[in-house]
């Protein structure tokens, strides 16, 4: 069976995966609670310096000696920047008036860290590696699997699904369009690759071999039993795992996550220059009709990054990016290993009440 294979390889007792969450609200403590749990924990590396990836894979070892993932974004970073930032510097600056910051500076225009930050990544070999956003080069893939290192890739479309199989990943992350935070999109459009989950899972199942972990509003155990079924041999949540307190979310992150009672969420390039989904809020109002006006991928990223900061700092969530999955009205707030052994118990149930 798919799933047994893919929980064997791993190494890890259930078909729980936590997603990386690059920014916004990964930690160490919280990928270490996931796999102690039995689960796989995961931390997202995309915004992090080289050093910075080896300390936090060091810190992960400190807390547990079970499986984890290290996640990376191959790719995404914009190559066309002719567009004239003063109109955005000006709706940053309003909003940075309100926090009681000085005026936006214009950072640099970033260049891709994927090449260093794999470096790291290479040296410290953790049991598991993910990426997004792209694919990595054929000598990048093989390096890592000279160090044993097991590798999965996401896709939004079965035809990304099919280049990540040609490509020699060990498995497939399935991102429905239900998902949270950045769309994986590399090979078509991200409008043309909106593909809902159940669809996308029984897709990619149909033309590859390989297992598939489902991701994209998974929030309880039947959520997990009902992709499962479909085909996947694991889930990936992430939003669940937010309000844990190993999570690093602010506290107005978690709080606008818990009093969600219907899905408002949205998605929108406002906070970082590239698609991802999460809870309507003030700036995305703000920009809402001048989105002609949002700088590429990663230099919006970077322009809002002080303002996110402070919006998290001073409790108001008028100006963070407020990612999350279409499942966010379900948010409950657990330990993640508590969460972890309910979301279990749920799927055994729900699996019992199937069958």
């Amino acid at each position: 069976m798919a799933a047994n294979r893919l929980l064997q390889r791993l190494g890890i007792e259930h078909p729980i995966l936590l997603a990386p969450m690059a920014g916004s609200g990964g930690t160490p403590e919280l990928a270490a609670a996931v796999s102690q749990a039995g689960g796989q924990g995961a931390w997202g590396g995309a915004y992090s310096k080289p050093e910075e990836i080896v300390a936090a894979i060091r810190r992960i070892r400190q807390l547990t000696d079970r499986a984890f993932n290290i996640n990376l974004f191959a790719g995404g970073y914009a190559t066309d920047h002719a567009i004239d930032p003063q109109p955005m510097l000006d709706l940053v600056s309003e909003a940075h008036a309100v926090l009681g910051l000085p005026p936006p500076v214009l950072p640099p225009v970033p260049r891709d860290p994927f090449d260093d930050q794999l470096q790291a990544v290479l040296e410290e070999r953790p049991p598991v590696f993910s990426f997004t956003f792209g694919v990595p080069s054929a000598a990048q893939l093989a390096a890592l699997k000279a160090r044993d290192i097991i590798i999965t890739g996401t896709a939004t479309t079965v035809d990304e699904a099919r280049r990540l199989e040609a490509a020699g990943v060990d498995a497939i992350v399935a991102q429905g369009a239900e998902a949270g935070a950045h769309r994986g999109t590399f090979a078509a459009p991200f409008e043309d690759s909106m593909v809902p989950l159940p669809t996308l899972v029984r897709g990619i199942c149909g033309v590859t071999s390989l297992p598939v972990i489902a991701s994209g509003g998974l929030m309880n155990g039947r959520d997990i039993a009902v992709v499962r079924k479909l085909g996947a041999a694991a889930a990936q949540l992430g939003t669940a795992f937010l309000p844990c307190p190993e999570s690093g979310a602010p506290a107005a992150y978690k709080h606008a996550l818990l009093s969600a009672t219907k899905d408002t969420t949205v998605i929108t390039r406002v906070y970082s220059g590239r698609p991802a989904r999460g809870l309507t809020n003030r700036f995305i109002a703000m920009v809402s009709g001048k989105e002609h006006f949002i700088l590429p991928f990663r230099q919006q990223n970077d322009l809002t990054r002080p303002m996110r900061n402070a919006s998290g700092a001073q409790g108001i969530a008028d100006y963070i990016s407020l990612w999350a999955g279409q499942g966010v009205a379900r948010s409950r707030q657990l330990p993640a290993a508590a969460l972890v052994k309910m979301l279990l118990e749920e799927s055994s149930a729900a699996e019992v009440v199937r069958a």
